[in-house]
């Protein structure tokens, strides 16, 4: 049996992880990290279903907000 793994699913945990330590003064070198692996997380999951979904409805959300000012 071999066990894989999706880099998406690796990238989006190490992100969790990154993001919810203490609230500290972060250093630029951790805060390149954390907006590197988010874009490529983002990257990764653009051309899925998932990432369209995704796509969609931050769309459908921003479309709403804009006509609310209306």
């Amino acid at each position: 049996m071999m066990l894989t793994i999706d880099v998406a699913l690796l990238l989006a945990v190490i992100l969790v992880l990154l993001v919810r330590r203490r609230v500290q003064a972060r250093s630029r070198v951790d805060q390149m990290l954390c907006l590197t692996v988010a874009v490529t997380l983002g990257v990764l999951l653009a051309p899925t279903a998932f990432g369209r979904a995704v796509i969609d409805f931050v769309a459908q959300l921003a479309q709403g907000l804009s006509g609310v000012g209306q």
